[in-house]
């Protein structure tokens, strides 16, 4: 795979005097965002950001060190819903000029969801400055004002933090990791740019004043811009860049995991949040469509739940992963999503009553149909990873045309990228030792460490199978059926039928 490159993929560069941010290919600023005032003056206005924004914080006084209150987001949600809250360190670049660096810790809200042992206190304590870090300063970052939180430290022990492969994808079961997010600081500086610039402009006049009495022009009053209040999770590398009105982007997954409906989560809000309207496309039964569109514009009550859970593809005898609680997650975070007023949809697209070329041609044409009704919107496709192909042919059949390589003739920007993730594990239905029938269960999932913040990248040419890049998701972790036994919202203790047993190597899959 070529991916060897991506280690250290965003590199920090600082610019003092900077006024709006420099994105570079991975769709991440690539400068810090530097205040052009001393640090004691630009703190009242980065306090009054996160009050204006609905976001309490406790604050280490005298330190310049902020800490803000667990924020829920998608509550009530058992399966969708996550913690989040922000570490604000703010710094002095120079005798005259500051910066902040912001650090973004996550926590899942469902057990369900979290990764096995997530709940285990190893006994190491990986807290921001020493060991003993404390639960109650932040998920694992040390309570600010504690021996052990980051008021303590210099600057080469923040930057030794930040170096420790201990990275976080948001909507993470279990997660307690804390990043440094450039694109809410540079959120947080745009915010209060017209605070700071209103009290530089007063400090230049009344410098500029010749003699007493003289009275300093009064600009117009600024008001701290608003933050998200929609938490997208940390950003995606190389995602904006690649999104465009009109366009497709195919995603080739491995069925069964978390992390892919996570990682299209993430995405849709990322960029339904900056301005672009998003459907998500989902390799489920189009006699599915009317049921997801309706859940997706509902409220979510019990009774949303079970008119989207009584289809009988829920139930399938061989779920193969499509069916999962993280893709039912995935619906439920887009129906919140679009409830908090995102321009956010989701169809449906496979036809599985057909067969071989026919039903590819069928599920192009699907896709197409909606992809001409709505061309100011972004298309974010997910299926198994035969479908999004661009090149012809499979080792089974020459002529055979992929889904992808149908939709590219039609639609200038699509992309079809292929699934990268590191050694996990998924939910997999295969060939059992007999080699009669499929067995669904809990898989070894074999993969490449690319380190733990999602990605997208794409390569110069297509390889030989027409994909023309890589989504990467980081380590994987089997999701088990919505529906194991009954009705109901996905994750309810049900006395699954489904065994959570040891993985095993599939002896055959397919996608």
């Amino acid at each position: 795979m070529r991916l060897a490159f991506i280690a250290g993929v965003v590199a920090i560069g600082v610019l003092a005097g900077c006024a709006t941010a420099q994105y570079g290919a991975s769709g991440i600023p690539d400068e810090e965002a530097i205040y052009d005032l001393p640090l004691e003056e630009v703190w009242p206005s980065v306090r009054q950001y996160f009050v204006d924004n609905g976001l309490s914080y406790r604050e280490d006084k005298g330190t310049y060190v902020l800490e803000t209150d667990w924020r829920e987001e998608f509550g009530g949600s058992r399966v969708a819903g996550f913690w989040h809250r922000y570490m604000v360190v703010g710094k002095r670049d120079s005798p005259s000029t500051s910066k902040l660096w912001i650090f973004r810790i996550t926590r899942s809200a469902s057990d369900t969801l979290a990764k096995a042992g997530s709940q285990i206190d190893w006994g190491v304590s990986r807290s921001l400055g020493g060991a003993g870090g404390s639960e109650t300063g932040g998920g694992g970052l040390g309570a600010v004002g504690d021996e052990s939180g980051p008021a303590n430290n210099s600057i080469e022990d923040m930057a030794a933090f930040m170096s420790q492969p201990q990275g976080q994808n948001a909507i993470t079961g279990g997660s307690r990791d804390g990043q440094r997010d450039l694109v809410m600081e540079w959120k947080v500086f745009n915010g209060i740019a017209p605070v700071v610039a209103r009290i530089k402009e007063e400090q230049l006049l009344k410098e500029a004043a010749p003699g007493a009495g003289k009275v300093a022009a009064n600009p117009p009053k600024a008001k701290a811009g608003s933050a998200p209040l929609i938490e997208c999770g940390m950003p995606i590398i190389g995602l904006s860049p690649q999104v465009k009105r009109g366009g497709v982007m195919m995603l080739g997954e491995l069925h069964g995991t978390q992390e892919v409906p996570r990682f299209v989560a993430q995405g849709v809000c990322q960029t339904a949040a900056a301005g672009t309207p998003v459907s998500v496309g989902l390799e489920l039964p189009v006699e599915n469509q009317e049921r997801v569109a309706t859940f997706i514009r509902s409220a979510g009550t019990d009774d949303d739940w079970l008119k989207l859970m009584e289809a009988p593809f829920w139930r399938s005898p061989f779920p193969d992963g499509r069916s999962s609680e993280a893709v039912a997650g995935l619906l439920d975070q887009l129906r919140r999503l679009r409830a908090q007023g995102l321009d956010v949809d989701a169809f449906v697209f496979d036809h599985p009553k057909l067969q071989g070329q026919e039903r590819e041609t069928a599920m192009a044409n699907t896709v197409l149909g909606f992809v001409r009704k709505g061309q100011d919107r972004f298309f974010m496709l997910v299926s198994g990873n035969i479908h999004p192909r661009l090149a012809r042919g499979l080792p089974w059949d020459g002529k055979y045309e992929p889904m992808g390589r149908l939709i590219h003739k039609e639609v200038e920007d699509a992309v079809a990228l292929d699934m990268a993730y590191n050694t996990g594990t998924a939910w997999i239905c295969a060939v059992g030792p007999q080699g009669q029938q499929l067995e669904c269960g809990v898989k070894e999932a074999k993969g490449k460490d690319n380190g733990d913040r999602y990605f997208v990248h794409l390569w110069d040419d297509p390889d030989k199978n027409g994909f023309t890049g890589v989504f990467y998701v980081g380590p994987v972790t089997a999701s088990l059926p919505a529906v194991r036994r009954g009705l109901g919202r996905p994750g309810a203790d049900d006395n699954s039928v489904h065994s959570r047993s040891a993985p095993q190597s599939p002896r055959l899959s397919r996608r």
